[in-house]
């Protein structure tokens, strides 16, 4: 983003204070949408770098906009400062807004704000805060009052390893500039802040987005331009035919749910390999789903002929499951291996060795660290599943509040959609359901990925508009729906 501050201000062309003045806008605009009450008293913490130079335009514009009660805090902790935060310091000295210099944290005596905006220290920092700067962030944040951070929260890592205690700020909401921060997206950014929004500060995107960075953040654009709408004349060979080798005697539901995602997903055919306790449940719940009854001998004849074959949600872990996964990994088909069968492949590590090119494997924490070792942070895990996806040509689909799909290529992708009323048991049964009916459509295992991941979030996002709590049958039964508004868009 730094790059992309440089190239804009050179070839727009725009100066840099006039590129401040447009993000402090923008964080305004966002901010007055959760705080349109100017009666309110705002307290805004400066540093004297750009993001202080930022949270001062801030103040200015507050100003305009009917607040009336703003005090700025001066952070005044290092002699350096930059040449925008000196501008836009001399035009709140011209303006009616008061002012306090910190020369050490001791000088903060209280804090009586009803709001607080932190443009302390921006994203450029990368080791814990100390000193000065630890004990005055500690105060703010026994204060308990609402912080919004502007860019970043101080004392937040924008990108890389972030440290096991976190001492920066704790925000409710931060306003970021043009692009999400990388860290947002994974668990240990919760203490650092509640939510984050990003908002467009005109920064050139061409630029951004010739950017040789791992990272790349799913759109809905992107989904629209995967999405094929069915043509006519096509017919249920069209669409392919998903096998789904799931459930046990106690965990018919998984397979249930796989299915009908399946199903709603839009294979053509769907068959259920399922123990031969499971038949009624299927053929009363999903006739339209074929059974494939599992035995303890079973295996599956001609794994060709079908599309997609997803296996493990309930399975269970015997010594005949375990046969009949290794018999599909060494027929080197690509399969999307989830639950029970990666707690197989957790204790036969030469399996994984042998998986087929564009197999997809679907973890969460725990099963991607019985697979691939244990792990201390989110940020190594990611840097091993991005290497393991490499190394073994294949798709890991790491799944969590944000899913990251690592790609063969060595591309990590960010799905955005998905939110906590979808914490209910069967979601990740939905999900391999969902990639089994994309890849019976010929998708893909990268676009299969792409689309599910969004796709089952985006159905979540929308039932949870009215519900606090969304169930896995839910959002099966919402996929079909989510495909046809993203194609007619």
């Amino acid at each position: 983003m730094r790059s992309a501050d440089q190239f804009t201000i050179a070839n727009k062309p725009i100066a840099s204070i006039d590129l401040m003045e447009k993000a402090a806008r923008a964080f305004v605009q966002s901010f007055l949408r959760d705080e349109f009450d100017t009666s309110k008293s705002v307290a805004i913490f400066c540093g004297k770098g750009n993001n202080g130079g930022d949270g001062l335009a801030t103040a200015h514009l507050l100003l305009a906009n009917g607040y009336q009660n703003i005090k700025v805090y001066i952070i005044n902790f290092s002699n350096k400062q930059s040449d925008d935060f000196a501008i836009n310091l001399q035009r709140i000295d011209e303006s009616r807004c008061k002012k306090v210099v910190i020369n050490q944290p001791s000088d903060l005596k209280s804090l009586k704000a009803d709001l607080v905006i932190d443009a302390i220290l921006g994203s450029g920092l990368n080791k814990a805060l100390a000193g000065d700067y630890e004990e005055l962030i500690q105060f703010i944040n026994k204060q308990h009052k609402k912080v919004y951070a502007v860019d970043v929260p101080t004392g937040f890592f924008a990108e890389g390893k972030l440290p096991e205690v976190y001492n920066g700020i704790k925000a409710y909401k931060t306003i970021s500039f043009q692009r999400p921060k990388i860290n947002f997206f994974f668990p240990e950014s919760a203490p650092a802040t509640e939510k984050f929004e990003v908002v467009e500060i005109d920064l050139d995107e061409g630029f951004i987005q010739n950017q040789d960075a791992d990272f790349q953040l799913i759109e809905e654009s992107d989904i629209q331009n995967i999405l094929r709408p069915r043509k006519l004349f096509s017919h249920k060979g069209t669409y392919g035919h998903g096998l789904i080798i799931a459930g046990n005697t106690d965990t018919m539901g998984a397979a249930l749910l796989s299915s009908m995602a399946c199903l709603h997903t839009g294979a053509g055919l769907t068959t259920a390999c399922i123990p031969q306790s499971g038949l009624t449940a299927l053929n009363t719940s999903l006739p339209e789903v074929m059974a494939l009854p599992r035995d303890e001998y079973t295996r599956i004849e001609n794994p060709k002929k079908y599309q997609a074959i997803a296996i493990g949600p309930g399975l269970g872990t015997d010594p005949e499951n375990e046969k009949l996964l290794e018999s599909l990994i060494l027929a080197n088909q690509p399969l999307i291996i989830d639950a029970d069968a990666l707690n197989i492949l957790g204790e036969r590590p030469d399996l994984t060795d042998k998986l087929a090119p564009n197999t997809i494997l679907t973890p969460h924490v725990k099963e991607f660290d019985r697979l691939f070792g244990e792990h201390d942070s989110w940020w190594d895990r990611v840097q091993s599943a991005q290497e393991k996806a490499k190394k073994l040509k294949i798709v890991i689909v790491l799944k969590n509040q944000y899913t990251f799909i690592c790609l063969p290529t060595g591309k990590i992708l960010i799905n955005p959609t998905g939110n906590p009323a979808m914490a209910q048991g069967g979601m990740g049964d939905i999900l391999t359901g969902i990639i089994a009916g994309f890849v019976a459509q010929r998708y893909t295992a990268t676009d299969a990925a792409i689309l599910a991941c969004y796709i089952h979030g985006k159905a979540g996002d929308e039932l949870a508009k009215d519900l606090s709590v969304v169930t896995a049958s839910q959002v099966a039964a919402s996929i079909a729906k989510e495909i046809k508004i993203l194609i007619a868009k």
